[in-house]
């Protein structure tokens, strides 16, 4: 076949490789001709699940007619993706976890081998192509059987796994088998960091938000490939924009695209419309190396209440040499500028922490985002369009996603892009009370960095993803001040991002700085740049909010990446979850409130209130004044400040478990809590946000 003329690219040199986020084709088992070229989606087919105490199966299960009688728990409808929990729950096994104390009866699932089985049609399998099966996450350990026979192993939920199971294959009748081991015993909030090997979530262990609810299972997409198409998917994809131009930059690269046997891509950049931005045809080697086109005649891209969200459509097709079609490979991508300025009054050394998106500067303003459920193998599209609207509504314009869960499914991030929210993404390390010190050993840097490569590969191409983050409160030996980019493990995870994904910002932790926490006594000294807290009130002896006034007006953070406040759920709703026990009090003399120690703040109530009377609603709507006010002082007063304080999180967003109390502003069934109505009148207000033309310089 033919090819075009080349343009002229820019060449560039990627290295590290993962896999990349792909949007796969959903046919019929019997027809997959429309939307075949990124292989079949395994999670069309009938999947069953068994229950084994450990290693009995070993002894008992046939994987070739998939039965097991010595299994306590035999051929349960599963769906991919999907939980083991909950395919449990459907079956009334297990009750309703999130009603009084029902997940303390989900522990002994931990204590089992499960098996995830499900026969491949005889017509998906190609006697003339390699077959490769591309696991997007696994949660979280154990071995993969074909036919029987053992074809593979896997040990961590948030990097993928392909296997070549070729070799296993037979004409016909072929049968496909997980077995998930029985997890790590405790991965929870209290703990060593420095210690921690194993690359599960640590979330769902129990955290001061969510109880025990350790999720094992598929939590992403299976498909079945070619060597072809395995190789071809590994799609790389950076973007950028001029300063104050309509003009932008586009590298591609497609690492293995030789090997692969592609003789040649098209590629083709369309906007919303369908308008052409540019197309050609390029050499397998070409794109191979990695090819840039640069003054790309586009809209750049702008967050939430500061433009519009202008995406593109990038579609690269591969061939062969005989000219038949390989594989097909789309995605949205935009184009925007960042550049970080200094705070008003800052260090001439202190970080930067004032935001401008093409030479607009703005106030970073939103919620830490925690996963949306402990099972969160089982969430659907429209779990995340209806918290995301939420938010987009209430003003915000950016999200942290937070470093105890994991890098989400590619729904977040599409919708992302498409609402104009900023994404702060962790690495997933994080805190663990006993300990906060990073692990540095060579063994583990070695294994998280498999992590972060795949994290930058997969996410780059949104243009929403603001910045890289080393991972949540992670501190010196001793809790004396955050890590710093000296950091074995840290200075590693920079290195990755300059290389794979340089136009964007990496920080060694939340926080950072010389500061983990802002205190009265260093107000003014220019020590606190990105802080944390505090996530309760009141502050000083009086007990006032008059105290509080007087604590943000002082407070001279230059960032703050987490502050909260707790506020009760709706008296309806702890009424709804409360199964068998009564809801008041809400002290810790009551189990029901136990989930949520940190955050009960029953005494203060009582002193603050003359009623006779103490109800449940009473009881809120105290809760949820006091979580108001208390956010709204902080953010409005914060917000004032700028350019000398560039931005203001929320800890936390929404709620994963139906917590009686926590410092979350949507609830467990996606209601908005009064103090999110109140801060969206001051995140809506923009007013103030103006940054002189002459930069900031040391006062």
């Amino acid at each position: 076949m033919e090819q075009k003329k080349f343009y002229i690219f820019t060449f560039i040199l990627l290295t590290l490789t993962t896999y990349g986020n792909l949007a796969y084709g959903t046919g019929s088992a019997k027809n997959q001709s429309d939307n075949s070229f990124q292989g079949k989606n395994l999670g069309q087919l009938e999947w069953s699940l068994w229950g084994y105490r450990p290693h009995v199966w070993k002894m008992n299960f046939d994987f070739n007619q998939l039965s097991g009688t010595w299994a306590e728990y035999q051929n349960i409808p599963f769906k991919v993706p999907g939980s083991v929990q909950q395919a449990l729950k459907n079956q009334e096994i297990i009750p309703d976890w999130n009603v009084g104390l029902n997940f303390t009866l989900l522990e002994w699932i931990e204590n089992r081998h499960w098996i995830i089985a499900a026969k491949i049609p005889d017509d998906w399998i190609s006697q003339n192509a390699n077959c490769i099966l591309h696991c997007k996450g696994l949660d979280h350990q154990g071995i993969l059987f074909i036919n029987g026979r053992e074809a593979g192993r896997f040990n961590n939920a948030f990097i993928p796994y392909s296997f070549d199971i070729s070799d296993f294959l037979k004409e016909k009748n072929n049968t496909l088998a997980f077995v998930f081991e029985c997890p790590p015993n405790y991965l929870g909030q209290i703990g060593y960091t420095s210690q921690i090997t194993e690359w599960k979530p640590r979330f769902y262990y129990g955290w001061d938000w969510v109880p025990r609810i350790v999720q094992i299972g598929i939590w992403d997409e299976l498909l079945l490939q070619t060597k072809a198409q395995n190789i071809l998917s590994q799609v790389r994809v950076n973007t950028n924009a001029a300063k104050e131009k309509e003009e932008g930059e586009l590298s591609v690269l497609v690492e293995g695209a030789e090997t692969a046997g592609a003789a040649f891509a098209k590629i083709s950049l369309n906007d919303a419309e369908g308008k052409i931005v540019f197309e050609d045809s390029v050499s397998s080697r070409e794109i191979s190396d990695g090819i840039t086109r640069e003054k790309l005649k586009i809209k750049r891209w702008f967050p939430n209440g500061w433009g519009e969200q202008h995406l593109y459509h990038l579609k690269l097709t591969f061939f062969g040499k005989n000219g038949k079609m390989q594989y097909q490979e789309e995605k949205k991508i935009g184009f925007k500028h960042v550049e970080w300025l200094p705070n008003k009054g800052s260090p001439e050394n202190a970080d930067r922490w004032i935001c401008s998106i093409n030479n607009q500067p703005l106030f970073i303003q939103g919620v830490n985002w925690t996963p949306l459920r402990p099972n969160f193998a089982d969430l659907k599209k429209n779990d995340y369009e209806k918290i995301l609207t939420i938010y987009k509504n209430l003003g915000i314009n950016a999200i942290r996603i937070w470093g105890g869960g994991f890098a989400e499914k590619s729904w977040l991030y599409e919708r992302c892009d498409e609402l104009g929210i900023l994404i702060w993404q962790d690495f997933p390390l994080s805190s663990s009370g006993l300990d906060n010190y990073p692990p540095d050993d060579a063994e583990t840097i070695a294994e998280f960095s498999k992590i972060a490569r795949h994290y930058v590969n997969r996410l780059k191409h949104h243009v929403s993803l603001l910045l890289w983050c080393g991972g949540n409160e992670l501190y010196e030996k001793g809790d004396v001040k955050p890590v710093d980019h000296t950091h074995p493990l840290i200075a590693t995870l920079e290195k990755i991002v300059k290389e794979n994904d340089p136009h964007r910002r990496f920080v060694p932790g939340s926080p950072s700085g010389p500061s983990i926490y802002a205190s009265p006594d260093n107000f003014g000294k220019g020590v606190h740049w990105d802080t944390h807290g505090p996530w309760k009130l009141p502050f000083g002896e009086n007990k006032t909010m008059d105290e509080v006034a007087e604590f943000w007006k002082n407070n001279d953070s230059f960032f703050f990446s987490e502050v909260g406040v707790p506020g009760a759920m709706r008296a309806s709703l702890i009424k709804k979850y409360s199964g068998d026990y009564q809801p008041l009090p809400a002290s810790l003399n009551n189990p029901l409130w136990r989930t949520v120690n940190w955050w009960n703040e029953w005494d203060e109530y009582l002193t603050a209130t003359k009623e006779n009377e103490r109800t449940l609603e009473k009881y809120v709507r105290w809760s949820q004044n006091r979580q108001t006010e208390g956010l709204s002082v902080a953010l409005k007063t914060s917000k004032e400040k700028f350019p000398a304080c560039g931005g203001f999180l929320i800890w936390m967003g929404h709620d994963c478990f139906p917590c009686p109390v926590n410092t979350a502003i949507i609830d467990f069934e996606g209601n908005s809590k009064p103090a999110a109505e109140q801060l969206s009148k001051i995140w809506r207000n923009n007013s103030n946000i103006i940054y002189p033309k002459k930069e900031y310089k040391n006062d």
